[in-house]
């Protein structure tokens, strides 16, 4: 039984080709179910031999026929192999122009690199795509929502002016780990519980307006930036729905936009980015700048892949200057859904060698940095 299995796997890899040879070492044809998944991968990975899906005449493949192979794929694969398929898809069969089809989109697996595509093209998206469009990139903004919001709430909670305390008493602003960490000498194995001699308590006046954080996220829109700057969309309107600090959000390339009161919606948000063009960072960090009203009480990340095409020198400089004025900088390499960074390697050095953060983080572990940055 298990060669079977074993036969089956290697005639689903190497196609129709492989079944003579196959056959003879006591494989059997495929049938049912595998029958179909066999079809489905041949439309893209036979192409040469098949005309992908449909072939003939040059005309190309229709819509009715792409989107039951959207189908078969998604009931057939697990989600992640969903994802490879399209992308394979996408390139190999030359769907890219078909990308806007409504009723492909309806059928296609939501994926954050075919999104940033989406996010690319964005400009030539006919009339009667626009919703279905709009409607895919809210399916990925919604699903990073799930992944983060929680965790980035929590974090900024746990954080956020928590190093003060105050000796009037609140039940809402009790300090619950400190009273208990300082009183565990006065457990009492009678009652089997601790009976707290001294109780602390978060200091509620540091909530106020000109005590708040303020966070500034200044995010590269180059070509090469598109995940990345789905990721920072959906972290900056969470940001922004926190009412205990005060959140910035800049786009740049060789332009700056300026998108706080986009922040409402992060689909909104992520249409105000224009992916593309060239990169001078340094105008932009000299743009956040103007932000920077209490120093010490300001995150600065700089979301970049560092492929500067203004003034390098200007930039360190800059950077340094944000840094020794008590500003706390984290610059986030470019990154991929899968966690690869991608960046100028020699210009991450030079801003690494100036004791500021460097480093591309995964999307997961944004909430756990951004309270790091917030404790110091």
């Amino acid at each position: 039984m298990e060669t079977q299995a074993r036969l089956r796997r290697w005639r689903l890899i190497l196609g129709e080709e492989g079944q003579d040879r196959l056959s003879g070492m006591g494989g059997a044809s495929l049938s049912g179910e595998d029958a179909i998944m066999d079809q489905a991968l041949a439309a893209i990975y036979n192409k040469a031999e098949t005309g992908g899906f449909g072939g003939g005449g040059g005309k190309g493949p229709s819509n009715p026929q792409i989107s039951r192979w959207l189908g078969d794929v998604r009931s057939l694969f697990d989600k992640d192999l969903v994802k490879v398929i399209q992308g394979d898809a996408m390139e190999r069969c030359g769907l890219k122009q078909l990308l806007f089809e409504p009723e492909l989109l309806e059928n296609l697996e939501p994926d954050i690199s075919l999104a940033s595509t989406i996010l690319l093209l964005k400009d030539q998206v006919p009339k009667r795509s626009k919703e279905s469009v709009r409607a895919f990139i809210r399916k990925i903004v919604e699903e990073l929502n799930r992944m983060l919001e929680q965790d980035i709430r929590r974090a900024v909670t746990a954080a956020v002016n928590r190093r003060q305390h105050s000796p009037i008493p609140s039940a809402s602003a009790l300090d619950y780990r400190l009273t208990i960490s300082r009183n565990l000498k006065n457990y009492h194995p009678g009652l089997g519980t601790i009976v707290p001699e001294k109780f602390y308590f978060f200091d509620r006046t540091s909530a106020t307006a000109a005590n708040k954080w303020t966070v500034i996220l200044d995010i590269d829109q180059s070509g090469s930036m598109g995940e990345s700057v789905i990721y920072a969309s959906v972290i900056s309107c969470i940001l922004a729905s926190i009412a205990s600090i005060k959140t910035r959000v800049v786009a740049f390339d060789t332009n700056i936009v300026d998108l706080t009161e986009q922040c409402d919606d992060p689909v909104d948000l992520l249409y105000g980015f224009q992916l593309g063009g060239g990169t001078d960072i340094d105008r932009s960090v000299a743009y956040c700048q103007q932000f920077v009203e209490n120093p010490r009480k300001t995150l600065f990340f700089l979301i970049t892949d560092l492929e500067e095409g203004g003034n390098r020198a200007a930039l360190l400089r800059r950077l340094e200057e944000l840094k020794q004025s008590g500003v706390r900088v984290t610059v986030l390499l470019a990154i991929s859904g899968s966690g690869k960074p991608y960046c100028d390697e020699q210009m991450a050095q030079r801003v690494a060698s100036l004791g500021i953060p460097c480093f591309a983080c995964a999307p997961e572990k944004l909430p756990q940095l951004l309270e790091s940055s917030l404790r110091g």
